[in-house]
């Protein structure tokens, strides 16, 4: 009976500091973005150091996830959560007393990779402390809390920069943070996990592929999208993709098995993934801005603004999640993106400076039910696509890929806006604001387009059942069988 009583509590322990370290890292993915006009006054930023204030942390975050996982693995679990943990409030400190702009970003990619291996190892310790049978209600609680923070953060950041200053919601994470690590020292014990070798190669072609796509996208107005900088850094990141594929085909433990990618609801999935926060990321760099710059709205006006959209993920996630097995992932995630796409287009049909608020209410809902539908699915059937051994690496390579979409959703509309549009005024901004807000409803609408060729629901189940519930020599070289990911 007493141990019975000990293990509840180590349990509720670890449910509890993983689920604060997920929202305190996931509430800085999205803080940023009400506190943006702030900061660009503060520290004179331009729009292209902007999307480096965002990029950076998705950027570093995106290509060190499956790594983060490994490292835990090999090292240690809790120390290595607990590395994580000091890396991201460190480099919160940094953020905070960022003097200027290039200061800020350095800190927000330092501050990424951290939280790259938080996520992760979060996900593993919690599944680990666990029965499979308890595990269902503990990922939920854990789900809910990081949605908590998705839902919270723009209101959150608005609300420090008008109350406080804007370096408070930076401030915020090294108490909060130093807590959470003196008490995961003191009361979760330390695993580890099958020792995988590292896939060092591939983590470099992808970090380089993927900067140089982004340099390339963020650089093109100033330098000119013909110049030598712009046109060099293009080619080597498409070069360094290429390179990365070659990689990953011929690795004996690949960071990314290609093999997953001949299933076309996998690739399907992954790729829908992408366009959904390219989207969801471009619009939540933009809107919360257009508030500001556009309407004259404070930050923390700003971010109860945007609650409409947000606020959806509470009510409308669950249902869908519900609904999968009814109507399968592909309904939901055409219908959902559609109306994603729906909602963005209609806010570029009607955003002026002089618009009233009440005007933005039911595109903003329409475009959050949308994210909200597609997002569970999209998770589903990337993990319907692989045998369950597998299920870990797939949603590693998923959660990879969606956070880069992020990272490319801001840079291709902001190099949308910088070539119309500017700070100068009101109508200077919205005339920017429009087509960089149309490029994020299409980028939604070929989400849908991508989603149309997803099988049926009845074809994702019957290859299910027809996959290996044990790994192969072969696909247990490839990762590890029981890897969790971040969700």
């Amino acid at each position: 009976m007493i141990q019975k009583r000990n293990e509840r509590a180590a349990q509720a322990w670890i449910l509890a500091l993983t689920s604060l370290a997920s929202f305190m890292i996931s509430l800085d993915s999205l803080v940023v973005s009400t506190t943006l006009p702030v900061i660009r006054l503060h520290l004179g930023a331009s729009i292209e150091q902007l999307e480096w204030t965002v990029n950076a942390y998705t950027l570093s975050f995106a290509v060190l996830l499956m790594t983060g996982a490994a490292l835990g693995d090999r090292f240690g679990r809790r120390r290595m959560f607990v590395v994580g943990l000091g890396v991201f409030v460190a480099a919160s400190a940094a953020c905070a007393l960022a003097r200027n702009v290039s200061w800020l970003i350095a800190a927000r990619a330092i501050q990424g990779s951290g939280a790259a291996l938080v996520m992760p190892l979060a996900m593993t310790l919690l599944s680990a402390a666990f029965e499979p049978a308890q595990r269902g209600r503990a990922l939920g609680i854990f789900g809910s809390v990081t949605g908590l923070a998705v839902l919270s953060g723009p209101l959150v950041g608005g609300a420090i920069a008008q109350g406080l200053t804007w370096e408070w919601i930076f401030w915020l994470n090294v108490p909060i943070g130093l807590l959470v690590i003196a008490l995961v020292l003191l009361r979760v014990p330390e695993s580890f996990g099958p020792r995988t070798a590292l896939d060092v190669v591939g983590l470099l072609l992808v970090t380089g592929a993927s900067l140089g796509g982004v340099w390339g996208l963020v650089r093109g107005n100033n330098a000119g999208w013909s110049s030598f900088e712009v046109e060099v850094s293009l080619v080597i990141g498409a070069l360094l993709l290429v390179a990365f594929i070659v990689w990953e085909v011929r690795s004996r433990v690949p960071m990314v098995p290609m093999r997953f990618f001949r299933s076309r609801t996998f690739s399907a999935s992954n790729a829908i993934g992408f366009l959904l926060f390219a989207s969801l990321y471009g619009t939540n760099f933009f809107l919360a801005q257009f508030l500001q710059t556009a309407q004259g709205y404070g930050p923390l006006a700003s971010g109860l603004r945007l609650l409409p959209s947000t606020a959806t993920l509470f009510v409308v996630a669950p249902i869908a999640g519900s609904l999968i097995n009814r109507l399968g992932e592909h309904s939901l995630i055409v219908g959902g993106l559609l109306l994603q796409a729906s909602g963005l287009a209609w806010i570029a049909l009607i955003a002026r400076p002089d618009l009233i608020y009440t005007g933005l209410v039911v595109p903003l809902i329409v475009s959050g039910i949308g994210v909200s539908m597609a997002m569970p699915a999209a998770q589903t059937a990337v993990v319907s696509a692989v045998a369950p051994h597998e299920i870990g690496k797939a949603s590693g390579t998923f959660n990879m890929l969606r956070f880069l979409g992020g990272v490319f959703g801001v840079a291709i509309p902001a190099a949308v806006f910088a070539g119309v549009g500017s700070y100068s005024t009101p109508q200077a901004f919205s005339h920017g604001f429009v087509p960089a807000i149309s490029v994020c409803a299409a980028l939604a609408l070929v989400g849908a387009i991508v989603g149309m060729l997803l099988p049926g629901r009845r074809a994702i189940t019957s290859a299910r059942s027809s996959m290996p519930s044990k790994p192969s020599e072969q696909q247990e070289t490839d990762g590890l069988p029981e890897r969790s990911a971040s969700l």
